[in-house]
């Protein structure tokens, strides 16, 4: 009976000790859940090179086909990319990392245009791109696509372990609570051993910790979903309509290379970029009455295969072309608008394409990858102001800012690597909104 009795009053003295420490094992269980929230954000936000990359990169790179800029894939491997401190300076001010750098010198002779400044990056954020870039370009899984590639259902697969980490805070948070629960009847034993009378349980929906938790997580997801929404409101980022003739950019302008203002003329033109008009069209597919498949095949957004020949034929249907002639009156078709600006906006095309340099993927995202045209950007009045902020004005050849001759003579004098949108006015009111 000695053992058993000697058990008996140690598991009294553990029921006791945890009794008076009850307090603090809530603290720290509070403690870890919210050190779990904060990590799980860290670590989709701050640490997620794949998001990083398709929000920051992926308009101008592709990791195994050139874009607007190189491939990416085996960066580490050219120039001084090796060396990740080369890297952040490169990656927050170009220009002025250029100036020394015969490397990045050749890249802008080579591709023509000159890489956009992120100085709001951190460098743990560009490593975190680089670390993506290395692993998804060293080696792809079997039967999945790397960045700007498709699966079959025309959709790009996500890297994203936003799921992984939310399943992970709710299991410490349902093991939070199962502690809690295992604490409080741990107590109503020892009370029971040592005859204490047991206060009567108060239920969930009336215990006031519960109530003060409950209001204040409704308030905080409450909160947060309605700033979203407000943030969001009469935004249409990665709309992407059911047009009435399924026309691919990425066989028309990637396959086949046509230029963008070829059918958008008035981007260079004007305010409007233009939607081509059916006749456009037909200058090519008078002859091209079949889809032959040498850009692969088509799939809608639901995953089912499209027929390029048929829709072809649903082209001459708004043409009225027979095949031989125009048989009867045509119409034009009626295309969804994508891109929509408040009517408060003002927003020139030919000012952005001929004045600034400005590349369509910028705006648009990686046209010539796309099948459906969707919205890439959010094409908030933030994001415009951001890209006026870092966007380098190409002063030395274009003679759009000739009259600017203060800032042409601090050029020739170098106080300064660069001139920003921002410096010549692009941040202030008037200039979007009169």
């Amino acid at each position: 009976m000695y053992p058993t009795r000697r058990c008996f009053y140690l598991l009294t003295d553990i029921f006791e000790h945890m009794i008076h420490c009850r307090p603090i094992v809530r603290k720290l269980l509070g403690c870890l859940f919210f050190l779990t929230i904060f990590s799980y954000k860290n670590q989709l936000f701050a640490q997620d090179g794949t998001a990083l990359f398709r929000s920051n990169c992926a308009s101008c790179h592709a990791l195994n086909k050139v874009l607007n800029g190189p491939a990416l894939a085996g960066f580490e491997t050219r120039g001084p990319w090796s060396d990740r401190k080369q890297l952040h300076a490169w990656v927050h001010n170009p220009s002025a990392f250029m100036a020394k750098d015969p490397y990045t010198q050749g890249l802008k002779a080579q591709y023509n245009s000159m890489m956009q400044a992120f100085p709001n990056l951190a460098d743990k954020e560009i490593d975190a791109i680089a670390e993506y870039i290395i692993k998804a370009s060293a080696a792809p899984a079997a039967g999945t696509a790397t960045n700007n590639e498709e699966t079959p259902d025309g959709k790009a697969q996500s890297a994203d372990n936003s799921l992984l980490f939310g399943i992970l805070t709710l299991i410490m948070a349902v093991i939070a609570l199962i502690l809690l629960q295992v604490n409080s009847n741990l107590k109503k034993l020892s009370d029971d051993v040592e005859g204490v009378p047991a206060a009567e349980p108060v239920p969930f929906y009336r215990n006031k910790a519960y109530i003060y938790l409950m209001t204040l997580i409704i308030f905080i997801v409450g909160g947060y979903y309605t700033i979203q929404g407000a943030i969001g409101l009469g935004r249409t980022k990665n709309y992407q309509p059911v047009q009435p003739i399924y026309y691919s950019h990425k066989v028309h302008a990637g396959k086949n290379q046509i230029s963008c203002l070829y059918c958008h003329g008035g981007a260079q033109e004007g305010k409007q970029a233009n939607i081509p008009s059916v006749n456009v069209c037909m200058n090519c597919h008078m002859t091209i009455n079949e889809y032959t498949g040498s850009a692969g095949k088509l799939y809608a957004e639901d995953g089912t295969e499209i027929n390029g020949t048929a829709e072809i034929k649903k082209l001459y249907e708004y043409a009225g072309w027979d095949g031989r002639q125009y048989s009867k009156p045509g119409k034009p078709v009626e295309w969804v608008k994508i891109h929509n600006l408040p009517d408060h906006v003002y927003f020139n095309h030919s000012q952005h394409v001929v004045a600034g340099k400005v590349q369509c993927q910028t705006c648009h995202g990686p046209i010539t990858e796309m099948g459906e045209v969707y919205q890439f950007a959010d094409l908030s009045m933030g994001w415009c102001v951001n890209c006026h902020r870092e966007t380098k004005v190409q002063f030395t050849t274009n003679k759009f800012y000739s009259i600017y001759e203060k800032f042409h003579e601090d050029l020739k004098k170098n106080p300064s690597d660069s001139i920003t949108v921002e410096k010549i006015g692009g941040t202030e009111c008037q200039k979007c909104h009169y």
